[in-house]
């Protein structure tokens, strides 16, 4: 049967332009490419056939040949741009069309440098495939996989969402194009696949399954700077294929003629990781009728020449190569407590930062991390002593808008010198663990806090915030709240509060009471300022005076006892001889809050413990019971036996 053919359709080489209105891409059906004779006629050409052209003119430069399924000279990402071009063809304009911007492949480079972190890049598609759950998507599937041709690590992207059919995957590949305008979706830029792909690795194939207006499809595009830098192209050109297999087979789809559909999936061939079409036509096997695969190839290296991604610390995860351990095998118990912290881990854990990447855990979709399903990690659920500040930004819109931030305690705290805020923007992570207040300010350690800040926008590669006056405000803010929060909650960790000074009442004199008490009571002064002291009024009770039988001579009275502003603090002695200083009360009393704490957490355990021993009790007892009761049928078939013995 042959391929089906739609009428006056160009060749599904994708010329990225700089600008929406100058992207060349294959129309929707009914639309019509205008090009040159002389431009259609050499982009249609297959590189290979190219190279085998001469030199028309001096001032037309052609690319010597080079073997198939090369990769790059430099295969470190910082590096990899930097090479020379060379001279590039002028070629005039048709008569009535305008000239239009060249996108050169080193554009390609440069742009993916927007992410300096790999794993911003992999956020990125992840985004991807999260705003596909709207379109049925249940599952993306991260991984590596092994190239046969050059036994070589591959990345591998899957999802099950709506897919692309032929039009989307063009929009796709093209630069600045994004169809997402809801408000819930993260993508907005339509920059995020080109970044994300070429920051990972210097090639990527993709593989989409759809079904619009009844119609299935299956595409196939390849965006790979090894083949442009190869060719000597001067234009970033994207091959692409398409097949309908609304009936069950797959039937090429002509937006030309056959030679330029041949040419592309030659193209495609040559320069991807599989040897042959059928091998192509089997990764869309578990696909199904809908769903998204990418494959990144050609991974970067570092300076080291080794791969930026590391696939073997850890079956289930993939990891960067952390500099900061190499070398190291002993680490200092603290430093090795600090680096256990999911604030430290998510630098070069995927696991661990994708388990935070979003604030609400989903309920119908998971990400599977080399085969393991990531479990959704909430900071909020892993803080002490955490309350809740509520902020109105001035955003210039008549509709209020309300931001609730939760702040509190690590739970290692005091012990790790951690803090800072998570921000999140429409439920994905930007800045994780924002340091909002100096480097060597030790008020505020420990304190954390998450909200979502969907009033500022995020950079583009969503790994911070635009710097407007919204974000200057709101750093403001969080600095403020990291502040009032530490000032009335340190005391629960054993640290002193800001303000609270040591007064020693032997330099200050006699203190001053509001009553007198009987010679059995103690008079504690104490500042009324609760903002000071953070500190509930401490209750005096009388002495009880025990006699020989145990019992108290007189009941127990009880009486709060205050000192006037400004008057001195300290602690009688029954004689009036001795004091104590205010900041040792502070710090008994924090130390008995402690060791009240310990004796609570004691006894939950001790009550596991008991429930634990009663279950095992029972079940010895009906054991012990089950032995009775079999001990007793033996003794009563000795009788019988004894019994039929003595009667024969």
């Amino acid at each position: 049967m042959p391929p089906k053919a739609e009428k006056q359709q160009p060749m599904s080489v994708v010329e990225i332009a700089s600008s929406d209105d100058e992207v060349e891409i294959g129309p929707p059906p009914g639309m019509q490419r205008k090009t040159t004779p002389s431009s259609s006629q050499s982009r249609r050409q297959h590189p290979r056939k190219k190279q085998k052209l001469q030199q028309n003119s001096s001032s037309e430069v052609i690319a010597a040949p080079v073997p198939a399924y090369q990769s790059l000279d430099c295969r470190s990402f910082w590096k990899a741009g930097g090479y020379d071009v060379g001279p590039v063809a002028s070629k005039a304009p048709a008569q009535g069309q305008l000239e239009h911007a060249r996108v050169h492949p080193k554009f390609l480079h440069s742009n993916a440098t927007s992410h300096k972190w790999a794993f911003g890049a992999i956020a990125e598609l992840l985004d991807n495939a999260v705003d596909e759950v709207h379109n049925g998507a249940t599952f993306v599937k991260v991984d590596k996989i092994d190239i046969m041709k050059d036994n070589s690590p591959a990345l591998l992207f899957q999802d099950d969402g709506g897919g692309m059919d032929p039009d989307g995957i063009r929009k796709c590949m093209s630069l600045g194009y994004s169809s997402k305008k809801s408000k819930t979706t993260i993508g907005q830029y339509g920059n995020g696949f080109k970044t994300s792909t070429m920051r990972l690795g210097a090639d990527v194939l993709v593989f989409s399954c759809a079904t619009r207006a009844g119609k299935a499809t299956q595409s196939i595009g390849l965006l790979s700077y090894t083949f442009l830098r190869k060719t000597g192209q001067d234009d970033v050109i994207v091959p692409m294929i398409d097949f309908d297999i609304s009936d069950s087979r797959a039937e090429p789809i002509l937006y030309g003629s056959q030679d330029d559909w041949s040419s592309n999936l030659e193209t495609i061939v040559e320069w991807s990781p599989f040897a042959s079409k059928e091998e192509l036509m089997q990764q869309f096997e578990d696909i199904g009728r809908h769903g998204t695969k990418i494959i990144i190839y050609n991974l970067w290296l570092n300076d080291e020449g080794i791969y930026e991604l590391s696939f073997d610390d850890d079956e289930e995860d993939i990891r960067l190569r952390d500099e900061a351990n190499h070398g190291q095998t002993k680490l200092h118990k603290k430093t090795a407590e600090l680096r256990s912290h999911i604030s430290y881990c998510i630098r070069y854990s995927l696991r661990a930062y994708a388990s935070i990447l979003y604030l609400r855990k989903f309920t119908n979709f998971s990400i599977v991390l080399r085969g393991k399903p990531v479990q959704h990690f909430n900071l909020v659920d892993d803080l002490k002593y955490s309350k809740t500040v509520s902020y109105k930004p001035q955003v210039g819109t008549i509709k209020e808008v309300t931001v609730e931030t939760t702040v509190g305690f690590i739970k290692e705290a005091p012990a790790l010198s951690i803090s800072g805020f998570n921000v999140y923007h429409k439920n994905r992570l930007i800045r994780p663990f924002w340091k909002v207040t100096g480097d060597a300010a030790v008020k505020g350690n420990g304190v954390v806090g998450v909200l979502e800040a969907n009033f500022i926008e995020p950079a583009h590669d969503k790994q911070d915030f635009e710097r407007s006056s919204l974000y200057i405000r709101l750093e403001a803010r969080l600095k403020q709240m990291v502040m009032d929060y530490w000032k009335h909650h340190c005391h629960l960790l054993g640290i002193l509060p800001p303000g609270v000074k040591t007064l020693d009442i032997q330099k200050q004199g006699a203190v001053k009471t509001r009553k007198q008490l009987p010679a059995n009571q103690h008079n504690i002064d104490l500042p009324t300022n609760e903002e000071e002291m953070n500190l509930d009024q401490l209750i005096i009770r009388n002495n009880r005076q025990l006699g020989s039988t145990g019992q108290s001579d007189s009941p127990v009275e009880e009486s709060i006892i205050g000192l006037e502003a400004g008057s001195d603090s300290g602690v009688l002695s029954e004689g009036g001889l001795g004091s104590m200083p205010i900041d040792q009360i502070c710090e008994e009393n924090i130390q008995l809050f402690m060791r009240c704490e310990e004796y609570a957490k004691k006894e939950t355990e001790l009550k596991q413990t008991v429930e634990e021993l009663e279950k095992e009790l029972e079940q010895a007892k009906r054991k012990c019971a089950q032995l009775a009761s079999h001990l007793e049928t033996k003794r009563k078939q000795k009788i019988l036996q004894q019994q039929s013995g003595k009667v024969a």
